[in-house]
């Protein structure tokens, strides 16, 4: 379609659990999209087992729909967005895609922190916001519809009237949002320049059969199958194989317009070639333009915040772990990953995750698609050293630092976190937040019962286990979500542990100087109980540089060597006794403790404790 007026682009935007894949479905079978009998479970733009499953969002999906409004026809192009914190990489993407976006907010729950911090991000990218409350068909929200139109209108500023009343569930109203959708949502801009092609990939996932295929949105010009064009930012030549919409699966035709979403095939191998905010351009038949060609502006290419070291169980499996990274890597930009060596666990790869629960989907994709038996280390973060000289190094694991002689401060990334919780709990949080060493910022009153508490903490403080704590004190009612800020210099010190004066590179970490000695000395009695004994005294200990901090000795076995004798002189006893004596004395100065693997799952957890 060439006439852009008759064009909406939008997404769904929400807080986990408020139903944007339901009212996805309902767009479905509205628009006859899908027939009703052919929609076999919910969620029908949830394409992985793994989304199914756990019903949660993972990877943003597209779909084009037909629409019949007032007696014309409409083409909507929704892309379904993923509603967790890790994932909001996904939204923004999606965001950029679209000219609106419909806010969903539960109306038994209300406003949470990923609705706030998804409808700033839409906000700021200019979207006609359309605000939606959905699940009135539950008993608990007959009551509280006005209640929650009011709150959100005083938490965003969006007109209390224009809030619609949806039940994704049973369809109820969404004829009516999909009306706004068309009234509201502006046309598609088309700048075209002559004869210029222009679209963005705003996702780009690697097909067994297809190759690479880009998800684009066109701005200007047109694309059709046999077209050469180029890539701006990778200055790559690409023979276009096949162009055509998401019904939600591919559904390949003759030409993409502007203001259109589609893909395109580019028979390419490797998704690293065409990265998700290039340009796809065309000029004429050459590209002897392209040095003046201007690339449509992008996404900051993502970086990973929290890192684990990713190992077999069984050393033999090293060529199949690559291999199951390498194809990982080609459906999810975001994940990064480089070889790394332990002397305890064998060979596996350093691995970035955008947090903990985009690591735990990428375990579990790993164990069930390839088949392999993982051991994940405790997640760590990022840190900049800054060196004597004033240079700086990035270093994603404890093992990378440098000697403490050439360095001269450490720097750990932090973050501003919001938490949205009842007013009941503000005092429990504020304690938690401040143990992990945040800072409070400001607070806003939605209303009387629910405050947003703002702070700024320091990554490795949230990483582990500071969300399970919050819902833990908050029975469940606290939501939260994080930005990265900056990275900040701190009193932040490398934690060794040595296991009969060897270091053990696996277990160091780097720590504040207050928490060091906690941490230290929780290890060292971790590991007493899970070595086991050897002929010799094994010393546990935990060091800042060259002072211990502290210290568990695990005692040696002690055999009888002079059970035999029977009466005679004690003189032989204890020749005997000194014998051994000095066995054990060369046993120590020579011999080795060999960490049994148990003992590295025990610690590596990433439920360990610690303060």
């Amino acid at each position: 379609m060439s006439d852009t007026s008759k064009i909406r682009n939008f997404c769904i935007i929400a807080h986990i659990d408020h139903g944007k894949s339901t009212l996805a479905d309902r767009f479905l079978e509205v628009t006859k999209t899908i027939e009703k009998r052919d929609m076999k479970h919910g969620q029908m733009l949830d394409m992985m087992d793994l989304e199914q499953e756990r019903g949660i969002t993972i990877k943003l999906q597209p779909v084009r729909m037909e629409y019949e409004y007032k007696g014309e026809k409409y083409i909507l192009n929704l892309i379904d967005t993923p509603g967790h914190v890790d994932f909001s990489y996904e939204v923004s993407r999606s965001l950029a895609a679209c000219e609106g976006a419909i806010l969903v907010v539960d109306a038994t729950q209300g406003i949470e922190a990923q609705t706030l911090a998804n409808c700033y991000m839409a906000i700021n990218h200019n979207l006609e916001i359309i605000p939606v409350l959905n699940k009135i068909d539950l008993p608990s929200a007959k009551n509280d519809l006005e209640s929650r139109a009011k709150e959100i209108e005083d938490a965003l500023g969006i007109d209390a009237k224009s809030v619609i009343p949806v039940s994704a569930k049973e369809g109820t109203n969404v004829e009516q949002v999909l009306a706004r959708v068309i009234e509201k949502v502006p046309v598609p801009k088309n700048n075209p320049k002559e004869g210029e092609f222009k679209a963005m990939i705003f996702d780009s996932v690697y097909d067994s059969y297809k190759g690479v295929v880009a998800y684009v949105r066109l701005y200007s010009g047109s694309i059709k199958r046999g077209d050469k064009v180029w890539l701006l930012n990778t200055k790559k030549a690409i023979d276009v194989l096949e162009v055509g919409y998401f019904k939600p699966k591919y559904l390949p035709c003759k030409e993409l317009f502007p203001g259109e979403v589609g893909y395109v095939v580019t028979g390419l191998k490797g998704v690293r070639d065409a990265r998700v905010g290039d340009t796809i351009w065309k000029a004429g038949d050459s590209g002897k333009e392209m040095e003046k060609a201007e690339p449509l502006e992008g996404y900051t290419i993502v970086k990973p915040f929290v890192f684990a070291g990713v190992f077999c169980t069984d050393n033999d499996d090293y060529p199949m772990l690559r291999d199951a990274l390498d194809k990982l890597k080609l459906n999810d930009s975001s994940l990064s990953f480089e070889p790394e060596n332990s002397t305890a666990l064998g060979h596996g790869f350093r691995c970035g995750f955008l947090g903990l629960l985009h690591m735990e989907i990428v375990q579990e994709r790993l164990e069930r698609e390839y088949n392999l038996d993982l051991v994940v280390t405790t997640p760590s973060v990022s840190y900049v050293i800054v060196l004597n000289k004033g240079d700086e190094k990035l270093i994603s694991s404890p093992a990378e630092m440098p000697d403490p002689s050439y360095v001269e401060a450490i720097k750990e990334p932090w973050v501003k976190v919001e938490i949205l919780t009842p007013t009941d709990y503000m005092g429990s949080i504020m304690t938690l937040c401040s143990d992990k060493r945040g800072i409070s910022k400001n607070m806003e009153y939605l209303d009387k019962k629910r405050v947003v508490m703002h702070f700024e903490i320091p990554l490795a403080s949230i990483v582990v286990d500071f969300y399970d704590r919050l819902k833990s004190i908050s029975s469940g009612y606290a939501s939260m979500s994080y930005e990265h800020l900056d990275y900040r210099e701190g009193a932040l010190v490398k934690l060794d542990i040595l296991v009969a004066g060897d270091k053990v590179d696996a277990l160091s970490a780097i720590v504040h100087k207050t928490e060091a000695h906690y941490i230290g000395r929780d290890l060292v009695k971790r590991l007493k109980e899970i070595i086991p004994r050897a002929q010799f005294v094994i010393p546990i200990q935990a060091a800042i540089g060259g002072k211990i901090i502290a210290r568990e000795s695990i005692s040696a076995f002690r055999k009888d060597v002079t059970g035999y004798l029977y009466g005679g002189d004690v003189s032989r006893k204890r020749k005997l006794l000194e014998k051994q004596k000095k066995g054990k004395k060369r046993m120590k100065m020579m011999g080795k403790v060999k960490l049994p693997q148990e003992a590295f799952l025990a610690l590596l957890n990433r439920g360990s404790s610690g303060k």
